[in-house]
């Protein structure tokens, strides 16, 4: 089909972001629509696939997860108890008062949560006749080394003496196992005090990374910047360069009806516009690593293509993250079609700059 590749190759080896534009314009005018799929399918393999990237290939930092954070309060906590060979409610209680982050390593070394920790003081709380500690209290200690009350570091010790012995919960019932029967607590205080001796073994360490999943606390705890990766990008872009805009959520639907005259809902994730207030440009953000729910999102970049159409033809864009959209003759080909070629991803975002309207937009933020 010599027609077909030479339309392809002059889409992909357009010089410039508009040139491309104007390419992706002609399709319609130099084919049938039985080779619009194959056209788009093709241009999107070729010129926008290799700039796609997994968002599981990278992790949010947070310091509290990082190395040095926890490196200071095993540190502390070991110092303590003397390398935990000396760990009595007198003793877990001083490390934890007089280094409220030790905390972190006692609540790991038993394996449960800041959620799980706080309702087994509960427990223990109970029979004393005091209040529990909040998982917000826990927090505070672990990360920000809030001090305890003498009491508080007293319930902390008791609780996790108390797993760490098997007094708090019991024998589990059936095929249940406890969560302390693990590699560095099957024998209660004797395997760390070995472990923490003589150091963990590598395939230890990687069972355990097996056992609980790599990251899976800091993906958990960075969940929502995940989730807004692409939103954060734009925007950080947008301000830098002056570009006029609304990132667009719940809160606004209403005013960008009204002041842009947009119908279709939810808006879309950036509305652009000029210094007088007319809307340049939409844009929409997908981040999706499956194929089958970025043939799903496909659909709305259909949707948007129509509003743009209505509004009179306003530029709409993408900027894409995920393998999902790897898969071009359903998901990508078809976003390639209603954007006219605008589609970005993290590696070519600040090219974005360079198709229109986004040159005579430059600045132009008050």
């Amino acid at each position: 089909m010599p027609q077909i590749e030479a339309t392809v190759r002059a889409i992909v080896d357009a010089k410039t972001w508009d040139q491309r534009v104007a390419q992706i314009r002609l399709v319609a005018q130099k084919h049938g629509t039985a080779e619009h799929q194959q056209i788009y399918a093709e241009v999107a393999r070729e010129a926008y696939v290799p700039h796609l990237a997994p968002d599981f290939a990278y992790v949010h930092a947070m310091d509290f997860y990082d190395l040095p954070h926890f490196q200071e309060a095993y540190q502390a906590a070991a110092l303590a108890t003397e390398l935990f060979t000396n760990v009595t409610e007198e003793t877990v209680s001083k490390a934890i008062r007089d280094e409220p982050r030790s905390l972190l390593v006692f609540r790991t070394i038993t394996g449960l949560l800041s959620k799980e920790f706080a309702s087994a003081t509960q427990l223990v709380a109970e029979p004393l006749g005091i209040k529990p500690l909040s998982p917000g209290r826990i927090d505070g200690m672990e990360r920000k080394g809030t001090p305890p009350t003498a009491q508080h570091a007293r319930l902390a010790a008791l609780t996790v003496l108390g797993i760490m012995d098997g007094t708090l919960f019991g024998d589990p019932p059936g095929d249940l196992r406890t969560k302390q029967d693990k590699y560095d607590t099957r024998r209660g205080w004797g395997t760390v005090q070995h472990l923490a001796a003589n150091g963990v073994p590598y395939e230890a360490f990687l069972h355990q990374r097996h056992y609980g999943g790599a990251f899976r606390q800091l993906l958990d705890a960075t969940s929502t910047q995940r989730g807004d990766l692409l939103e954060d990008a734009v925007e950080e872009l947008f301000t830098e360069h002056g570009i006029p805009y609304i990132r667009t959520g719940a809160h606004n639907q209403a005013e960008i009806t009204k002041r842009f005259e947009i119908h279709v809902t939810p808006a879309p994730d950036f509305v652009v516009f000029d210094q007088s207030d007319t809307l340049r440009a939409i844009l929409e953000c997908k981040l999706v690593n499956d194929g089958g729910t970025a043939r799903d999102k496909a659909l709305r970049f259909e949707r948007l293509r129509a509003e743009s159409v209505r509004l009179g033809g306003v530029p709409l864009l993408a900027v894409l993250a995920g393998l999902g959209w790897s898969r071009v003759n359903d998901t990508l080909g078809p976003v390639v079609r209603d954007t006219e070629g605008r589609v970005f991803t993290l590696s070519n975002l600040p090219d974005m700059l360079d198709v229109t309207p986004f040159p005579l937009l430059v600045g132009t933020a008050g």
